[in-house]
């Protein structure tokens, strides 16, 4: 494994010692010698020891490709877009994912390895201990790399990227972040995940995790009206009283809101609105209608204030019950008065507020109502607990298969919730996804609000370090169906994905229960649909075959994972040669079915076949999937 910085620092300091033999006066030896001592220092900060990958080697001589699991489909509703699981290195099919889907993702969820020290990830096919002196610069190089490309996938309008981290690596994420994406509005928000704590020696015990929120261009934290993260479910509607405050609550600023609301003498009720004072008229020599008395806005101080809203507009509201008159003060002749701003109104107008009746003075009476807050900075709810509603739950659904640590669903659901609460049809990535329960809380809020969210996450299928030495000691080695088959994507992601898509555990008994705070049935599962694709290679430059035609091997998939609708050959039709065109409209009862058409633009079609193609509206297969690498293999122009 390669240490670049080093590498870099090794080339400068070796240059330095022949400048020292062409240049060895004193003067020029002492600057060498400053620069070379300010080359060895250690760097702190965003300063760190960048490291290549394996994957990074593999990608200089290789081109990522995907190829479909036939096996591993699974179709609920042919009407649905598709989601995806992506087996493979997540640098490696990040590199894909730009080609489909740069600028137009929604929301990124990544809960990458924290670092702890306890040989939970690895780095180039090897476990990271807190041994390791570059665990570190490790950590950053390999997050540095992901989230940049992470930055070309997300709408730069309007997304979030959202990165969950613990107390090892925070402040070193945070920097980076705040490197990487400079133009966006970043919070750490705090979640509190166990209610016992984590040990830690002679410190504090550990019960929360933190989440790095990155806003994008128009993105925000939506509101909320349930009562989760210490919000307020029901409210009463507030009156705010007529009389304006501040700097332009005097008359002399607005005399055009200063103007008599008169009363019956008699009954003390509201009787009409004269017009506003001149400014140079004493309001106590205006005159007054006949067994009526007049209430100006007066300050507490007894200065004349204004009127928080225009005569006409006041007489509009005491129309629709929007003004409020308090008890009659008879020894002083005033009477309070309060209205109803713009939110309330618009809360009776569209429904959410409901309006009971109407009081002796004709005021609305109005029910307490939801409402709508921002989310606190610290979360603390039991249903973010990871051991009650990560562990048990997954231990639920796929019995005696063990993955560490993993997030509680109600947690993910609701974070991915404030980004994606008011886009039903968003698309979410997530490309460390572990046991797979960014899939299963997309698939809770879709079935909880009716909305057509999109998930693609990507794992690999590497197995734990026990079941690693276990197998080798029997002969076995990565890629034996034996050691594949306990792979955390295989082993865990996926049939945890199907089970909770179909409602059962992995014996085929049904769930019990219902999700967290909703009669959704957890055995009723979701619709959903959910295909599984692997990473592999093809080499840049082949020697015995075209690259052309490697690759069309693997264009099926790419289009699928970009337009997230399956190409079935029927509806949906891939054209890569003439025979596959005169198999599809040769055929009046094929041709008939074709909904969505793709062609290869190297193809040539006479006047005949292109207006056939024109009417079906086909489009050309994208040149952002390869063309940049079949023009480095000389194969397009």
């Amino acid at each position: 494994m390669a240490n670049l910085s080093k590498e870099r620092r090794d080339r400068m300091i070796a240059k330095l010692e022949e400048l020292k033999l062409a240049h060895n006066d004193d003067a020029s030896i002492a600057a060498l010698n400053e620069i070379e001592n300010a080359l060895r220092e250690k760097k702190y900060g965003l300063v760190w020891e960048e490291h290549s990958e394996a994957v990074d080697d593999m990608l200089r001589e290789n081109i990522p490709v995907l190829v479909e699991d036939p096996d591993m489909r699974l179709c609920r509703d042919p009407e649905l877009p598709w989601n995806f699981i992506i087996e493979g290195d997540n640098l490696q099919a990040l590199y894909l994912l730009e080609k489909t889907h740069r600028g137009k993702v929604d929301c990124i969820y990544i809960d990458p390895p924290y670092n702890t020290g306890a040989r939970d990830w690895k780095y180039n096919n090897n476990y990271v201990d807190g041994n390791d002196e570059y665990r570190h610069s490790k950590w950053l190089s390999m997050m540095k790399s992901r989230l940049l490309v992470a930055k070309r996938l997300l709408n730069p309008r309007d997304s979030v990227l959202i990165v969950t981290i613990d107390e090892k690596e925070y402040l070193h994420l945070g920097c980076l972040l705040e490197e990487l994406y400079p133009e966006a509005r970043i919070q750490m928000i705090t979640d509190v995940i166990s209610s016992h704590g984590s040990w830690r020696d002679d410190l504090f015990a550990r019960c929360n995790e933190y989440l790095y929120f990155v806003f994008l261009g128009s993105a925000t934290a939506a509101l909320t009206d349930d009562d989760m993260l210490h919000t307020v479910k029901h409210d009463t509607v507030r009156w705010d009283g007529l009389v304006r405050r501040g700097a332009t609550g005097k008359r002399i600023a607005r005399p055009n809101l200063f103007y008599p609301i008169y009363f019956n003498s008699n009954t003390g009720k509201y009787d009409s609105t004269g017009d506003p004072l001149p400014l140079n008229m004493d309001r106590n020599k205006a005159p007054v209608p006949d067994n009526c008395f007049a209430v100006y806005p007066i300050c507490t101080d007894g200065s004349e204030g204004a009127w928080g809203a225009s005569r006409s507009t006041f007489i509009e509201k005491v129309g629709k019950g929007y003004i409020k008159f308090g008890k009659w003060d008879k020894k002083k002749n005033t009477i309070s008065i309060s209205h109803l701003q713009a939110g309330p109104i618009k809360g009776i107008e569209n429904g959410t507020i409901a309006v009971l009746g109407r009081d002796e003075n004709g005021s609305v009476i109005l029910g307490t109502y939801d409402k709508l807050v921002q989310p606190m900075s610290v979360w603390f709810r039991t249903s973010h607990t990871a051991g009650d509603h990560g562990a048990s739950l997954l231990r639920k659904i796929i019995p005696k298969r063990k993955f560490p640590y993993p997030k509680s669903l109600y947690a993910v659901r609701d974070t991915i919730y404030f980004c994606v609460a008011n886009k039903p049809n968003a698309l979410i990535i997530d490309f460390f996804a572990g046991s797979g329960t960014t899939q299963h809380a997309v698939n809770l809020l879709n079935a909880e609000d009716g909305g057509q969210r999109r998930c693609i996450m990507v794992t690999n299928n590497e197995v734990s370090e026990d079941e690693a030495k276990s197998m080798t000691e029997k002969g076995l080695k990565p890629g034996d169906p034996e050691w594949e088959a306990l792979g955390i994507a295989k082993y865990v992601t996926w049939p945890r994905t199907v089970c909770s898509i179909e409602g059962h555990d992995i014996n085929g008994n049904p769930l019990k229960g219902n999700y967290l705070g909703s009669d959704i049935p957890m055995a009723d599962g979701f619709n959903a649909n959910v295909k599984y694709f692997k990473c592999d290679w093809t080499p840049r430059k082949p020697e015995d075959y075209l690259l052309s035609n490697a690759l069309c091997l693997h264009i099926k998939e790419m289009i699928e994972l970009q337009t997230a609708r399956e190409v079935d050959g029927e509806k949906v039709v891939l054209i890569l040669s003439k025979e596959d065109y005169h198999r599809v409209f040769d055929d009046p009862g094929a041709a008939a079915k074709a909904e969505e058409v793709w062609v290869n633009e190297n193809l040539f079609f006479n006047n005949a076949e292109m207006s056939i193609l024109r009417e079906k509206h086909f489009k050309y297969i994208p040149r952002v999937f390869f063309s940049q690498e079949l023009k480095e293999a000389g194969e397009y122009v």
